[in-house]
């Protein structure tokens, strides 16, 4: 999600959009999840206010998914996208085009965000009558929101690929006096690990991807486990609502690529991200006074056999196995009901056929609907028993839904669904509408 229309956003906020009933949090935690770090995308250099948020799925108000007193993030970007480089069909006017300019806009924006919290502190410290005289500053939630970095109020998660970027906003830290929550995907950073560990809390790294883009170039899989061998705080992040679902082996994957032992790439994902986000004093460990978040596996999570089999948020069961498959069974029942009721509105409204049939034995329209059958297999399949011109009607109306929802799904997206082709958006609609 980008507010992609000018280089800094800070002034808009993840949590103001968070929807508890989204189906993907039920997904993760079906694939034991418990929080995450909710970021805005990275199309600008200084993008919008992040959210730290436990996966309490169904809630009656969005506000009730927030971590309580978790210091608030901001997302900035570096390299490719906030340059512009890879965006094909788009004008490319928007300042910077450079990656000199990147640097530039950031101090430009920290040094206004330092005059801008000196404005409020010489108001704030005149007494009642100097206020009366004195004109309140102008309040602007863009520098609000910087201000608050600069400080240590507000944490600053940056995607970042090269050395030589993270090094540069290192500087730039370093100048203004500030620590740096996380560098995000941090493919170089195996490089630059040293700076990483004195200048930022943490690295939330890619476990293996490269080779997408050219600024990936030099990424390697051993990366996260090199700046943990230098004493990084290091996290894996999904950068997807569909690889959220199988963290566990992301973890793994730290054992495979650099040896990291099996305990100390499971605090990838549990212990070293809580630490990141300034809440591992409550969550990230099961600890005596912790929340009791904690998931049951059937196996080792570092296995690709094992399941989760239930998933705690704060002692309170949000996913198991056995209440999955009670749900399923409801929503197949449900969905027969209706299909059902569908196909008998339907007959209702078609003249009859004269007998049911057309006289070689084929059901006509205006025949009895046909009845609906349960075919086991990946979730439920329902296949109508009837004539060819049953069955071939079931089959058209169930591609006009597929379609209907997929076309729904983009414009509420912000996508033109005209223009857009499956897998443009770079995101899950075309793993959604195209499974079998």
């Amino acid at each position: 999600m980008n507010e992609s229309t000018q280089a800094v956003t800070a002034e808009v906020g993840v949590g103001d959009v968070l929807d508890p009933d989204d189906i993907n949090w039920y997904r993760q935690l079906a694939g034991g999840l418990t929080a995450v770090n909710q970021l805005h995308g990275s199309a600008n250099p200084i993008g919008g206010r992040s959210q730290t948020t436990k996966l309490r799925w169904g809630v009656a108000h969005p506000s009730d998914m927030k971590v309580e007193g978790a210091i608030p993030g901001v997302k900035f970007a570096l390299g490719e996208n906030v340059k512009q480089s890879n965006w094909e069909n788009s004008p490319r006017t928007r300042y910077p085009q450079t990656r000199m300019g990147v640097e530039t806009i950031i101090r430009d924006r920290f040094t206004a965000a330092r005059e801008y919290a000196q404005r409020w502190a010489k108001w704030n410290g005149l007494d009642k009558p100097g206020k009366a005289s004195t004109p309140m500053p102008r309040r602007d939630m863009e520098l609000e929101a910087l201000a608050e970095v600069l400080g240590a109020q507000r944490l600053v998660h940056c995607h970042s690929y090269r050395q030589d970027e993270i090094l540069m906003l290192c500087r730039v830290a370093a100048e203004f006096g500030f620590k740096i929550g996380t560098f995000q995907h941090v493919l170089e950073g195996y490089k630059v690990a040293e700076a990483i560990k004195d200048y930022a809390i943490g690295g939330s790294a890619f476990s293996d991807w490269w080779a997408y883009k050219f600024e990936v170039i030099d990424a390697i899989p051993e990366a996260g486990a090199i700046m943990h061998d230098v004493g990084v705080t290091v996290s894996f992040n999904s950068d997807s609502d569909e690889l959220a679902r199988r963290m566990n082996i992301e973890a793994a994957k730290a054992v495979k690529y650099g040896g990291v032992p099996p305990a100390e790439a499971l605090k990838f994902l549990t212990l070293n991200p809580a630490k990141q986000l300034k809440i591992d004093d409550r969550t990230g460990s099961l600890e005596e006074d912790k929340d009791a978040d904690f998931v049951v596996w059937s196996a080792s999570p570092l296995s690709t056999f094992s399941r989760c089999e239930a998933t705690f948020i704060e002692g309170r069961e949000y996913f198991s196995l056995a209440r999955d498959a009670t749900l399923r069974e409801k929503a197949a029942s449900e969905r027969t009901r209706l299909i059902q009721k569908a196909l008998a509105q339907g007959a209702k409204k078609k003249p009859s056929g004269g007998g049911g049939g057309d006289g070689a034995g084929r059901p006509t329209r205006g025949a009895t609907p046909p009845t609906m059958t349960s075919r086991s297999g990946r979730g439920a399949y329902f296949a109508p028993v009837g004539g060819p011109d049953d069955i071939e009607r079931a089959q058209e109306e169930a591609a006009l839904h597929a379609m209907e929802r997929e076309m729904n799904w983009l414009i509420l997206n912000g996508f033109d669904p005209f223009t857009t082709h499956r897998g443009a958006c770079g995101c899950s609609s075309q793993c959604l509408f195209n499974a079998k």
